[in-house]
């Protein structure tokens, strides 16, 4: 009954504008023609009378078909409105979260292994320092794949877990003590510095430069890792 009656108000609400289907003229005659049981001794009217029948009844179906489909595509935008004004999706582009404290790059203001379109979670300062953790834990395994001819993984991963940390790392100073900002600050921008050179080193594919790179690095990563080591 439900159904119904939302078939109901669309019906009462909105007009229907049904976009009549134009067949090709000589495919139709190519169709396998459908052969209906007639009964010799049935007259001539009531033949016509019978196919007038079957065509009216295929038609209501198709037009109640079409309102179903209608009304469950009304419903399925009611639920994307709501899931937007929960905060759950975006209709445009994935904003780019503000940086509060001075871990960008001087020269540039900003870092070149960052990524666009990546959806981070506000999980708060702590879960930020946990994902800080599990990510450098995350890269500390990146040597492997260094001499497996996959740099375009190598890139594409570095980058998606750098561009989080860079996030990451933004929200734990914001939320860090006093004294203990400068400090963490000073981390963040070695390790970001690291990144820089890193990710340079993985788009030339020169893999000697990019082991170098990747050797301070993984001090650093592991720094990290020990650091915030009570948060897992």
């Amino acid at each position: 009954m439900a159904g119904l009656s939302n078939l109901n108000g669309i019906v009462g609400s909105e007009t229907l504008l049904i976009k009549p289907k134009l067949f090709n003229v000589e495919k139709l005659h190519k169709r396998t023609p459908i052969n209906l049981p007639i009964n010799s001794n049935m007259k001539t009217d009531e033949h016509q009378t019978q196919l007038q029948t079957n065509s009216n009844q295929t038609t209501t179906r198709r037009f109640v078909l079409g309102l179903a489909a209608v009304a469950m595509s009304s419903q399925s935008g009611i639920a994307k409105s709501v899931a937007e004004d929960n905060g759950f999706a975006y209709t445009g582009p994935i904003p780019i979260p503000p940086i509060y404290n001075k871990i960008a790059n001087e020269e540039t203001g900003t870092r070149s292994f960052l990524k666009k379109g990546v959806y981070m979670a506000n999980i708060g300062p702590q879960g930020s320092a946990f994902r800080l953790r599990k990510y450098a834990f995350d890269l500390l395994a990146l040597e492997d794949l260094l001499n497996k001819d996959a740099w375009n993984y190598v890139r594409q991963y570095l980058r998606l877990k750098s561009t989080t940390m860079y996030y990451d790392f933004d929200k734990v100073i914001s939320a860090a003590p006093v004294d203990e900002k400068k400090p963490l600050t000073d981390v963040a921008n070695k390790l970001f510095d690291n990144f820089e050179q890193l990710y340079a080193a993985v788009k030339l594919k020169s893999l000697p430069k990019t082991e170098t790179c990747y050797q301070d690095t993984a001090v650093l990563l592991q720094d990290i890792v020990n650091r915030f080591d009570a948060m897992a």
